[in-house]
């Protein structure tokens, strides 16, 4: 008999994990990816910065599996809604859940809860058209923004806060956000790291690119660029050399300002109705490598502040999950019998897209060994029914195709590039259901 299992999530992680099902099993082997959304591809859809073309294009790499024979895309089901854990164990000989970490960690400090500071994930979400984020969410009125993180998403929202709208007009932003971001009042850029660039998250191409925006100076204290100790990595090394090298440049004058910002830590955002302000305290490391605070502190005036400090899974309903390490319990991607784990979910928010290709090749070998000889569920109970009988009916893959179709004509129509992504449940149902 066919071994079925549901993957639930379309994101990289799940859609590697249907791929090395394919491959690996021994048997006939038929693959359900159950996915929240119309659309599949998760971070490559909506959380690569959109003017990153080359990143994006990994899309044609998932888009083949989805296109295998064994593989069927199920868009517009939610876990905990149209379906629970035990229809899926009812219904599928495994479950592996794919689902990522989709929420930014806090800071924990004073004032993070005012309007106008935001998790990097929503502004993030808001350029990338993410469904579940209104255009009109933000309005770029404020002279100075803080970002807060060192790694490569703060990058990310830097750049796009930084570029010209003609330069975005080019990428697959949609059109609403485009014109949100020409109004940007944005002059200066503050991007704000707790430790010294040899600390740094960023990876050596992305902080180039912040050095040759036709935008932006950036801007670096010498005495924040300066290091301790050497035997650094080759990436850091990179790293350090362009950060010391912005530190010794004259601002060209252009329309905006970065500020990169390090040893510094927030500790309270400050105003009223809304952000007013960031107080930042001074920080060094302790003989055991912590960083501790110095006592001095400094205000920037910012009107926003923006919290990218690290992505957290959130649980899912009937599943177990550790408020600790906010993953799902794991061993080598085994949850429990027949419930498996793979990606973000599995391990923390570590690694690139491509790290996500050997953690689900580990997860399916797990599963496959586990229901090696086990009897098949017998296929009567199938999921089309259940939904079916629900009043659920899931987006195709044909259907997410059509989705594909009108935001290439969106972007004919617009003279804008080879895509504008259709923002909204609605737009994009009418665009495959017309």
């Amino acid at each position: 008999m066919t071994l079925r299992v549901a993957v639930i999530g379309s994101g990289p992680a799940g859609i590697y994990t249907a791929e090395a099902l394919v491959k690996q099993s021994a048997e006939p082997v038929r693959v359900d990816v159950l996915e929240r959304l119309p659309t599949p591809y998760g971070l490559v859809r909506y959380g690569v910065a959109p003017d990153h073309t080359s990143i994006k294009s990994i899309a044609g790499y998932l888009k083949r599996v989805l296109e295998l024979p064994e593989v069927r895309f199920l868009g517009g089901v939610t876990l905990g809604e149209h379906v629970s854990v035990d229809d899926l164990l009812g219904r599928y000989d495994a479950v592996v859940y794919c689902t990522g970490a989709m929420v930014d960690r806090r800071l924990g400090i004073p004032g993070e809860d005012l309007p106008g500071s935001v998790a990097a994930t929503d502004f993030v979400n808001w350029y990338c058209g993410h469904p579940d984020v209104d255009p009109g969410r933000f309005t770029l009125d404020s002279p100075e923004v803080a970002v807060i993180g060192v790694g490569n998403v703060a990058v990310d929202v830097v750049r796009v806060l930084a570029r010209t709208a003609d330069e975005l007009s080019r990428t697959d932003v949609p059109h609403d956000v485009l014109q949100r971001l020409s109004e940007s009042q944005v002059k200066v850029i503050h991007m704000v790291g707790r430790r010294g660039p040899e600390h740094a998250k960023f990876t050596l191409k992305e902080l180039r690119e912040l050095g040759e925006l036709d935008n932006a100076d950036v801007v670096v204290r010498p005495d924040e660029a300066q290091v301790s100790g050497d035997g650094f990595s080759r990436q850091v090394r990179g790293n350090v050399e362009v950060i010391r090298s912005w530190s010794a440049r004259s601002p060209a004058g252009r329309a905006r300002r970065l500020d990169v910002r390090f040893w510094l830590r927030p500790v309270e955002i400050l105003g009223t109705e809304r952000v007013e302000g960031l107080r930042l305290e001074r920080t060094r490391l302790s003989p055991e490598g912590r960083v501790v605070g110095t006592g001095a502190f400094e205000t920037l005036p910012v009107g926003m502040v923006l919290r990218s400090v690290g992505y957290q899974s959130v649980p899912l309903p009937g599943v177990p999950f550790s408020e600790e390490t906010m993953t799902v319990p794991n061993e080598a991607g085994r949850v429990r019998e027949r419930e498996y784990v793979a990606g973000w979910l599995k391990r923390g928010p570590t690694g690139v897209i491509g790290t996500n290709k050997s953690d689900a090749a580990e997860t399916v070998r797990t599963l496959l060994a586990d229901l090696a000889g086990r009897e098949r569920l017998p296929g009567t109970a199938t999921i089309d029914a259940l939904l079916a009988e629900r009043g659920v009916r899931p987006v195709t893959y044909d259907e997410w195709l059509a989705i594909e179709a009108a935001e290439a004509e969106l972007a004919k129509s617009l003279g804008r590039g080879d895509r504008v992504k259709l923002v909204g449940l609605e737009a994009m149902l009418r665009a495959c259901r017309p």
